[in-house]
């Protein structure tokens, strides 16, 4: 058996650079997307098909590309929402360590874990965007590696703050008239290279000992940091279809496990897919290039995000020459993201070709649901798992309709991905199998 997730953002579902998508319905417009009312309707249904987890992800500021405006809503704030709307879907939210200081964060998704009933996690980023270090107040964000060693430290003031009350710390005794018993939890002081603090927080244990951390750098760095701390641990190959690319990074993830004492099976490694689905694969095919058919306003777009998050201008090298010469070591934002691009390059293909084949899928499913089914068969059997992580733009409810009453189904019959869940915890989702 397998995992399945869906990763989306609280922004307007439905709009793309070419405008809306013929299926989108009222969701694109803000007194719509604004109230989330798309999104609690959708991880109903998730819960429905019995997903592990929605993660929500996100940007702290908007993109200097003032042409490619994303607003969006706060995670923090959708995740009380959608958890409210469920009872069993995992929740996780993308939360910045470069911005936040550890106490609060700490604090704020430990509340979140209670109040859902053990049910979300934290998605780690690092940000690499200085203009979002301005938003915050500081001049640039400190280099790539560094902004691992600055997560890292905070990660294990976190742990700590979570792991210092024992699970049942409860007395409420009216002869001593304590309500939480004072050898239930552990004082001490942090003091850190970059964090200083003191605990225990004032926010008693998560029902699931500690909310899941969620983590999805492919950089060296990256995938350290990822294998030290992450139970759930996200990969893309942006567009590069190739089960034996997605093999070697989840086997090296598991051998950095084992390197950093952890027993490899207590981290999930899930694979970003968007599939695309038709009556017959011919449909299918015409589906997919009406979606992902590149257009001028679709490659301006593309440059744009590659700006963002690479803190590199790309509008300034030329389209059609060859690729640039550039050490994806020495960008400071998404080294894998450029790693990615840079190899389908190869061959002479030029800036534009390499733009043209870049997407956020790590395997080509275009089929009707029994062709998909099959291939995401064959790829978890040849990988060894764990899961797939799917993800959709434009993201419609006919689409939605498509996976969950049409894809779904088939893979549950053949015993792939649970019917029903077994434990009521995120954790407990991902420990099932």
């Amino acid at each position: 058996m397998f995992h399945l997730a869906w990763f989306t953002n609280p922004r307007a579902h439905g709009w793309t650079a070419n405008g809306a998508d013929r299926w989108a319905g009222n969701d694109i417009h803000p007194e719509r997307w604004q109230t989330l009312s798309f999104l609690k309707d959708m991880v109903r249904q998730l819960e429905g098909a019995g997903f592990d987890f929605i993660m929500i992800e996100d940007h702290v500021v908007l993109t200097n590309d003032k042409n490619n405006l994303e607003p969006r809503i706060d995670p923090m704030i959708v995740m009380p929402v959608l958890a409210e709307a469920t009872r069993r879907l995992g929740i996780i939210g993308t939360f910045s360590s470069s911005f936040y200081p550890p106490f609060l964060l700490a604090r704020q998704i430990n509340s979140l874990d209670l109040v859902s009933g053990g049910r979300c996690g934290w998605n780690v980023v690092t940000s690499s965007e200085d203009w979002a270090a301005q938003a915050f107040g500081r001049d640039k964000q400190p280099p790539h590696d560094e902004r691992y060693a600055i997560a890292d430290e905070m990660l294990d003031l976190v742990k700590q703050l979570w792991d210092a009350w024992e699970p049942d710390p409860w007395e409420m005794s009216a002869e001593t008239g304590r309500y939480v018993d004072p050898t239930k939890f552990r004082e001490f002081t942090f003091e850190g290279k970059y964090h200083r603090s003191i605990g225990p927080l004032n926010v008693t244990r998560s029902p699931q000992g500690r909310p899941v951390i969620c983590q999805a750098g492919s950089s060296p760095a990256g995938r350290d940091f990822a294998a030290k701390h992450s139970e759930v641990i996200l990969c893309s190959t942006f567009g590069r279809d190739s089960v034996p690319a997605l093999k070697e990074f989840r086997d090296d993830i598991r051998e950095r496990m084992v390197a950093h004492g952890r027993d490899p099976d207590e981290a999930k490694v899930m694979f970003l897919i968007s599939p695309v689905l038709g009556d017959t694969e011919e449909a299918a095919q015409a589906r997919y290039e009406e979606v992902v058919g590149m257009t001028p306003t679709i490659l301006a777009q593309r440059l744009g995000r590659l700006t963002l998050h690479t803190g590199l201008d790309w509008t300034k090298f030329d389209l059609d020459a060859p690729f640039p010469d550039i050490d994806p070591a020495d960008i400071q934002g998404f080294q894998g993201f450029v790693a990615s691009i840079k190899a389908k390059a190869k061959g002479g293909k030029s800036l534009r070709e390499a733009l043209c084949e870049q997407e956020t899928t790590s395997l080509k499913l275009i089929g009707t649901p029994e062709q998909v089914a099959d291939r995401m068969e064959a790829a978890i059997e040849e990988i060894g798992g764990d899961g797939f992580l799917m993800h959709a733009r434009p993201l419609t409810r006919r689409y939605l309709a498509e996976v969950l009453d049409g894809l779904v189904p088939i893979l549950q019959r053949r015993g792939l991905v649970r019917r029903e869940y077994a434990a009521t915890t995120l954790r407990g989702h991902l420990a099932e199998f």
